[in-house]
């Protein structure tokens, strides 16, 4: 999985699961675009990981924003060959203690922010004929959790957006796919309820956590020319959770 002279654009990869996606590429040649909310969050990653990246602060909720992001991109690298729409936020409660704001900022910051991002990569891709998106979802927008109602919507949304826009762009060489991860360790999860940590580990056939690394492999693979006759799928990184 070669990506040398490949442009990547990563939301939310400042931090976390999104910064091991970017480090993952940057370890296999591409140039790689680091988007985030924070400035100095960006700036920092950016410089750390090198002369092959740029650092743009953008919120994908806003149309301008993400507009500003890619003609950064483009006028950096000259074109995005793989979009990772990564960035994400929660806002955990009960449902019927739920904030309608609370519902807002998920479904915004995690589908309308995905939605946004795809469509501008869509109309570069398109002129190009080529391109890569991988949506990062997650396993409960496949079964659901109590306590995540706005979340688990966002994520089952995102794997509707992959397969309807897998759908448009197919024709214009354009692959759409989503990852969906399930328990892994990461700053979100470690704040989780010791109850959820073991109801996750007392479901998971692997008997272990995921790792970033884990979530990173696959986006890899959804975004290398090896996977160019896959579109409109969900690979799960589960260690066998949903299955």
């Amino acid at each position: 999985m070669d990506f040398t002279d490949k442009t990547v654009l990563v939301t939310g990869s400042a931090r976390g699961i999104g910064r091991e996606i970017a480090e993952a590429f940057l370890g296999r040649g591409a140039n790689v675009v680091i988007c985030d909310l924070n400035q100095e969050a960006v700036d920092a990653t950016s410089k750390e990981l090198g002369e092959k990246t740029i650092g743009v602060t953008a919120n994908v909720t806003k149309v301008d924003d993400v507009e500003a992001l890619f003609e950064a991109a483009t006028a950096k690298f000259g074109r995005v060959d793989v979009v990772v729409n990564n960035a994400g936020i929660t806002r955990d409660t009960l449902m019927i203690r739920m904030d309608e704001k609370d519902w807002d900022a998920v479904l915004d910051t995690n589908l309308k922010g995905a939605f946004l991002v795809t469509k501008s990569a869509a109309r570069l891709m398109m002129k190009q004929k080529a391109g890569r998106i991988v949506n990062i979802s997650s396993v409960v927008g496949l079964i659901g959790n109590a306590g995540q109602a706005n979340y688990s919507a966002s994520k089952a949304g995102l794997i509707g957006l992959t397969k309807s826009a897998a759908k448009e762009l197919a024709a214009r060489g354009i692959t759409v796919n989503a990852v969906a991860p399930g328990y892994i360790a990461t700053d979100m999860t470690k704040d989780l309820p010791q109850a959820a940590k073991d109801y996750f580990m007392n479901n998971i056939p692997l008997k272990r956590e995921g790792r970033p690394s884990d979530v990173a492999a696959a986006v890899l693979f959804l975004a290398s020319d090896e996977a160019a006759y896959l579109t409109g799928q969900v690979l799960a990184v589960d260690g066998g959770l949903t299955m």
